[in-house]
């Protein structure tokens, strides 16, 4: 018994100074240059997350690779009408396992949902939600010192409550979510990674 209380307190020594590692690169143009990082203990997975930005019909392909926790997995897309972000993350759970990116979500087909958007300061015109965007949304968005309001779709993803990740954010967010056609209205604030992401690549793209 006393072997196996030492090899289990060995054991436990041995992981917490090994910790998982993960490729990391900030969120980029494709292909990102990836650096080895050691991850926190409480990151259990290597994250790849390739996001295309679609701004005026022209689209822009972006990659970010990070250490993890489960939560950060997702996949998804937020529709604003002149701008659209999908989102499609791969995470693994081996040492620098995150070297291939995954393909970019390109869904584009009408799927009979409408909710509110804004054209300049009217927030009432209506948008033909696409792909798998099952909820509206509305969202203060602040960034490059500019706070914007915005409404559109988004897929049940973009909703998921408060998951915190590192990647430098150099944008904030008020968003609420509903489910049902033209719902965006005010409602209780959430806050979401993939949110998180979709302000930091529209920093990337116009600041």
């Amino acid at each position: 018994m006393k072997l196996l209380i030492s090899l289990a307190f060995v054991c436990a020594l041995f992981y917490k100074a090994f910790p998982l590692q993960c490729n990391m690169c900030t969120l980029n143009t494709a292909p990102c240059t990836t650096t080895p990082v050691p991850c926190p203990a409480n990151q259990t997975r290597c994250a790849s997350a390739t996001v295309l930005s679609t701004v005026g019909g022209n689209q822009t392909t972006l990659e970010l690779k990070t250490c993890a926790t489960p939560d950060l997995c997702i996949s998804g897309s937020v529709n604003l009408r002149a701008t659209r972000y999908t989102v499609n993350t791969l995470c693994c759970d081996t040492d620098l396992c995150n070297t291939q990116s995954p393909p970019a979500l390109y869904d584009g087909s009408q799927n009979g949902r409408e909710c509110f958007t804004c054209v300049e300061n009217n927030c009432t015109h209506k948008l033909q939600c696409l792909g798998a965007e099952d909820r509206c949304i509305s969202s203060s968005v602040t960034a490059g010192g500019q706070t914007t309001t915005v409404k559109g779709c988004a897929t049940r993803t973009v909703c998921a409550g408060d998951l915190k990740v590192e990647i430098g954010t150099v944008a904030s967010l008020n968003l609420t979510c509903c489910e049902g056609n033209l719902c965006n209205n005010a409602l209780p604030v959430e806050q979401s990674f993939l949110l998180l992401l979709v302000s930091l690549a529209s920093f990337i793209l116009l600041y």
